[in-house]
């Protein structure tokens, strides 16, 4: 798994990000609605399980990234 996140550009993970991991960008994103729904305690149905999924692994991915980077420069 290290290998496979030490040979993704990070530009394009952060592409990633700013496309599927905000989409739709109004009236606000996607991933922020499920967020709030989350905590709230109203993220019930499994469409929305799914979105928030779907809308936030681009970012988990890029917290991967950037932790193994960090991580590969630290003695």
């Amino acid at each position: 798994m290290g290998s496979l996140l030490d040979r993704l550009p990070l530009w394009a993970v952060a592409l990633l990000c700013a496309t599927l991991g905000l989409a739709p960008f109004r009236p606000e994103p996607h991933i922020l609605e499920k967020l709030r729904m989350l905590v709230s305690g109203t993220l019930v149905r499994a469409v929305d399980w799914f979105d928030l999924a779907l809308h936030g692994l681009p970012w988990l991915l890029l917290l991967a990234v950037l932790a193994r980077r960090v991580s590969r420069k630290t003695p």
